[in-house]
């Protein structure tokens, strides 16, 4: 007796990401070389996109997945700017070790910051965020070790004999600041990396699905047993360390610090959303897309003063309107094209015998 059955495979997977796989591998290999080939300048506008990027796919796992509309991300770029320079200047860290011990520190301050926030819905969760924000930067600002209001400086001997920076100076004979620069963007790049690579493989994970599910409808997620507060307060652990991370290494490679500047919620929320409606949010590809329009949009319009930001604020309202899911979200619906596929598609349906009983069943 032979038993037929359909064979079915659950698959991410596009006709455009094995190609586009190959290209993303070539231009990591070109971006690896990018001191190499390009001015200090350049590599320094490539390492401010790469850290927006990171602050941008994090913002974006936040709201477009987990549906937590945070205002107050600058509490944790702030706080581990910080961390990392009590690190250098009070404990004597290498300041490359002392990014991480950063975004551990941000981290354990997000778990105090999730037990008030995660009590609030909605608007108020946003204003929640943006209220800690404020709290942890005007608690920061009291710290005279550290400047107080006014800020401090790394000392030049921790920038200068960074771990890396003089095995650089030997082996490409590159000034200390040229090795500076070449080992935070270097250290961007792999974060940038790090970053895409742990948000995709958790949107295609179970939890991913789970996460997906609670942004939908957190109370029909509930009632299919998915732990929504669990897998909210998950993502917003790890955002919260990514965050803390890319602040601290911001602030290696600026080398000085204030609590204004550390904790701007234009420079790092505001910009932020802008990149991630603009782009797309809900995909991988958005913020990729909007950190580069915003770059050129910066380049282009900084020279219009106060006018700047009126113009980035139309602009955003503009895609808002005509392309709500964003400019990648208008391509992807279009085209089809998804460079970083997490939609399960059934595929298969071939029939495979399956014997049983005698030699022909």
């Amino acid at each position: 007796m032979s038993l037929v059955v359909p064979s079915w495979q659950v698959e991410t997977r596009t006709k455009a990401s094995a190609p586009f796989a190959l290209a993303a591998a070539a231009a990591l290999a070109l971006a690896f070389a990018a001191p190499f080939l390009v001015s200090r300048g350049a590599v320094q506008d490539l390492f401010f996109i790469l850290t927006m990027l990171v602050l941008a796919q994090n913002w974006n796992l936040l709201a477009g997945y987990a549906g937590l509309i945070s205002v107050g991300q600058q509490a944790f770029v702030g706080f581990g700017a910080y961390a990392m320079f009590a690190c250098v200047i009070l404990l004597g860290v290498d300041p490359i070790a002392a990014v991480l011990i950063a975004g551990v520190l941000s981290m354990l301050l997000a778990i105090p910051t999730a037990f008030f926030t995660f009590r609030l819905q909605g608007p108020y969760f946003a204003i929640g965020t943006w209220v800690i924000a404020e709290v942890v930067r005007l608690l920061l600002a009291q710290w005279k070790a550290l400047g107080g209001g006014t800020g401090t400086s790394l000392p030049r001997d921790a920038t200068r004999d960074m771990i890396g920076v003089g095995l650089m100076r030997d082996v490409f004979d590159m000034k200390a600041s040229e090795a500076g620069d070449a080992l935070t963007y270097w250290l961007a790049l792999i974060l940038m990396v790090l970053t895409i690579g742990f948000v995709y493989r958790l949107l295609c994970s179970k939890q991913g699905l789970g996460l997906a599910a609670v942004r939908d409808n957190e109370q029909a997620a509930r009632a299919v047993g998915v732990n929504a507060r669990r897998m909210k307060a998950l993502v917003y652990l790890a955002a919260s360390f990514i965050t803390g991370v890319a602040g601290a290494l911001i602030y290696v490679q600026k080398a000085r610090i204030s609590p204004d500047a550390a904790f701007s919620v234009i420079d790092w929320t505001a910009y932020v959303i802008f990149i991630v409606v603009i782009g797309g949010i809900g995909t991988v590809e958005g913020p990729i897309v909007g950190v580069i329009l915003f770059f050129f949009l910066q380049n282009l319009l900084a020279g219009y003063g106060s006018w700047y930001l009126l113009m980035l604020g139309l602009i955003g309202i503009l895609v808002m309107l005509f392309a709500p899911r964003g400019l990648w979200g208008l391509f992807s619906d279009r085209t089809g094209i998804q460079l970083f596929p997490v939609r399960r598609l059934l595929r298969g349906g071939s029939l495979n015998q399956a014997h049983k009983g005698g030699p022909h069943g």
